[in-house]
């Protein structure tokens, strides 16, 4: 008796695949609160970046995931310039294992999307006039292993607690 071989075309269809369909500014703002007033300063600005990652399932295999940093730069007290941008991209992701999903979407989009983002604030800040701001590399998969840490540790507080309710229940 002659053992089947899987058709080829079945181990294709079924093939982990993984591609960039597009990526976009979502979101882009810029303020100057304090301008002209702020250009007499002669300090020299303190910047504080926080950086922000997102992702939502738009179809069965379409996933949007999205980069945010917020970039504010204040000398003393007065804000120089605060910019906030969002760069998103849309990806397919078919025959992805479960538990590679999370991490796929936590941590490579964000590291394909994060080039992009790095650009577009850069060009926004050099429309100000002011000196150029080039945000430092992220390591997102410890980003990624910080943020599933500190909700390891949610979940902990709230068991502790006794708010914690497990899935599937009800609280009562």
């Amino acid at each position: 008796m002659a053992e089947q071989q899987p058709n080829s075309q079945d181990q294709e269809n079924n093939a982990p695949s993984f591609s960039l369909q597009r990526t976009y500014v979502k979101d882009l703002s810029i303020e100057m609160p304090n301008a002209p007033q702020i250009f007499l300063e002669q300090e020299a600005p303190a910047v504080e970046v926080s950086i922000n990652v997102s992702g939502q399932r738009l179809a069965e295999t379409v996933y949007e995931a999205a980069v945010t940093a917020t970039v504010t730069t204040r000398i003393q007290d007065k804000v120089l310039y605060l910019v906030e941008a969002t760069q998103a991209g849309i990806f397919e992701a078919a025959n992805i294992p479960a538990d590679q999903l999370d991490p796929l979407i936590g941590i490579v989009c964000p590291t394909m999307l994060y080039p992009y983002l790095r650009a577009t604030i850069a060009d926004a800040i050099n429309r100000t006039s002011l000196p150029a701001l080039h945000l430092t590399e992220v390591n997102f998969q410890a980003l990624y292993e910080q943020r599933l840490a500190e909700a390891g540790q949610a979940q902990e507080e709230e068991k502790d607690s006794g708010l914690y309710v497990p899935p599937g229940a009800t609280r009562q």
